[in-house]
């Protein structure tokens, strides 16, 4: 594969996560290409560049020259003439290798394809492709036009000049990529995700906590660490001059307690009552929209704080792709 500008990105399957894809690639100067079958797709595209865009231009993370968007009819129209092919249709593992076969036969022979799956293996979604090697994840995080993180996730089949072309494109628009060393479920962010959000099942479900609890178990505390220093740091830093040593040695026999659940607990009626019951009351009377409003501003205001008064990508630690 040779070294390519991207000029123009197609994004196959809107929602959510597509429309998250053109809001940040049209705001990083990148022309965007859009399919999705659904009709109600364009407009929902549409409205989220719009209510997105006023907060990314005050955070100045808008390009002097906007990408220009288009919406076409068919995969083979959005991806034949695209420098770079984001899929973002439903997690299902059918669908997505259906969805890949058609996109290997179309996109042109030096294109990477990458998908947003938030789970499923490389490996499996090539099973159809034609020239494989080109295939791997490219796993964002709601909202991508402002959340920086993307996993890139290869198998044995995908070339490392592929995962290296990904993760050229995705600093460009940008994002901070970083590569999951071998092929796993789920990925990296998820796992841990996951692993935070059994264990607070259980706390919900043996009544020592309620959702807004353990929300702000989180917001108040080691959400604050973790926004910029993650795990590892924020326990270096939290030992005090030993650092990580002495975390361990104070708290590593901590790991034979039983502190944790690994397992989650069976979800009941009762307990998926509970958490919506709980996510609702603490939601109150507020709108879902001016909440995602709301949100979009403050991850955007955070983001400039840290780039003014926390370290730079180069000192931060942030690992480097291959």
């Amino acid at each position: 594969m040779s070294e390519q500008n991207v000029k123009t990105i197609a994004l196959v399957g809107g929602g959510v996560i597509g429309g998250g894809w053109a809001t940040r690639c049209l705001a990083n100067g990148v022309d965007v290409v859009v399919t999705d079958p659904r009709a109600e797709s364009r407009d929902y595209v549409k409205q989220m560049i719009d209510d997105a865009w006023p907060v990314l231009e005050d955070a100045g993370l808008v390009s002097k020259t906007p990408g220009r968007l288009t919406f076409v009819d068919n995969i083979a129209t959005a991806v034949s003439e695209a420098d770079f092919v984001q899929e973002n249709v439903p997690e299902r593992e059918d669908v997505k290798i259906a969805v890949h076969k058609e996109i290997s036969q179309h996109a042109q022979r030096e294109v990477v394809i990458a998908s947003s799956s938030s789970g499923l293996l490389p490996s499996r979604l090539q099973t159809q492709c034609e020239h494989p090697e080109r295939l791997l994840i490219g796993h964002p995080f709601a909202p991508v036009y402002l959340l920086p993180l993307v996993e890139v996730v290869g198998s044995e089949q995908t070339s490392m000049e592929a995962i290296r072309q990904a993760g050229a494109f995705y600093r460009a628009v940008g994002m901070r990529p970083l590569h999951v060393r071998r092929e796993i479920e789920a990925y990296i962010a998820d796992r841990l995700q996951e692993s935070l959000y059994r264990e607070a099942l259980h706390l919900i479900n043996d009544g020592i906590a309620t959702v807004s609890e353990i929300d702000a178990a989180v917001t108040g505390g080691p959400g604050l660490r973790w926004a910029f220093m993650g795990t590892f740091l924020a326990w270096h830093l939290g030992g005090g001059p030993g650092g990580m040593r002495h975390t361990i040695e104070q708290f590593g026999p901590a790991l034979e307690l039983p502190w944790s659940h690994m397992k989650a607990p069976e979800l009941t009626e009762e307990l998926k009552r509970r958490i919506v019951d709980g996510c609702e009351e603490e939601s109150g009377v507020r709108k879902f929209s001016e909440m995602e409003k709301r949100r979009d501003r403050c991850l955007a205001e955070i983001q400039k704080v840290l780039k003014t008064h926390w370290y730079s990508e180069e000192e931060d630690g942030w690992p480097k792709m291959a």
